[in-house]
């Protein structure tokens, strides 16, 4: 437990703690229901506005939505016509950042039902695909969401921005062939789409992984460009990472996972993830 945490069970009557993490999904929910009742009860119109001029997780986003609206629908219209939009929830299925990657619950908004704020549209499309997959030999789904996430970013960095992802999932056969089409899908989408952006590139990292280097290698795309030393993401992704810039600014980034492996239970599974700020991408005209 973190200081802050200890201080509060400290209030609570011995046991409590216990009492409740062995509470069902369904008691917890109507534990807490009648808390959130009474603390909206107590608000009043003065502590509204106070918090949406205080509160960074409902401030609007500094971005113009008519240009994030303008840069998001040439994204759409530069994907294939193969991948499928998803129109997303607002809220996933409790842990579904956390169950498939190092991530701290910490840093996700949870609500009072089993379920949680949307922080990663990569994470509820790996879900959507692997569903798909028992239709499909090969699935490609997209979408853009307005994301919240609970860490600090920093000085001027809100808690909610809005990501366009594109998500592939498909069986391996063998000597990292699955994993270049994929990848050869997502950097031709992304080439596209920065083709007009200055000084832009997408970096990749391979993590220990031979076939994808030869992979990479291969590869014909004129803003790919490696970079060797990068260990972000080592552990988070599998085998390769990419990261999207213009020049010193990170548009977006990703690489491939383990999470369609761990939703189907099947080792074969492979999965690519790719997403870009549409807020940044506007922001540079």
């Amino acid at each position: 437990m973190s200081d802050a945490e200890r201080r509060v069970w400290s209030r609570m009557p011995a046991g409590a703690a216990e009492a409740i993490a062995g509470l069902s999904g369904s008691q917890l929910q109507t534990l807490l229901m009648p808390v959130m009742r009474e603390r909206a009860a107590r608000a009043r119109p003065a502590d509204l506005l106070r918090r949406w001029r205080e509160d960074r997780f409902v401030r609007p986003a500094a971005a113009d939505a008519r240009e994030v609206s303008r840069v998001e629908a040439r994204l759409w219209e530069l994907l294939g016509d193969d991948v499928y939009g998803v129109q997303l929830s607002p809220v996933t299925p409790l842990g579904t950042c956390t169950v498939v990657s190092p991530t701290s619950q910490n840093r996700i908004v949870s609500a009072t039902r089993p379920v949680e704020v949307l922080s990663d549209p990569t994470n509820a499309l790996a879900i959507e695909a692997a569903a798909r997959r028992d239709q499909q030999g090969e699935v490609h789904v997209a979408a853009t969401h307005q994301v919240l996430r609970a860490q600090v970013f920093g000085p001027g960095m809100g808690a909610h921005f809005r990501l366009f992802a594109l998500v592939s999932s498909a069986r391996d056969t063998g000597s990292g062939r699955t994993e270049a089409r994929l990848l050869t899908r997502h950097l031709a989408y992304w080439q596209r789409v920065l083709e007009p952006v200055p000084g832009a590139a997408v970096r990749y990292t391979v993590f220990d992984s031979p076939p994808l280097r030869e992979r990479f290698a291969a590869l014909d795309v004129p803003l790919l460009r490696e970079e060797p030393d990068r260990e972000r993401g080592r552990g988070y992704y599998a085998g390769a990472a990419l990261r999207i810039t213009a020049g010193d600014v990170e548009l977006g980034d990703g690489g491939f996972t383990t999470w369609t492996a761990q939703l189907r239970a099947d080792a074969k599974e492979r999965c690519l993830i790719s997403c870009v700020s549409v807020e940044r991408l506007a922001g540079l005209g």
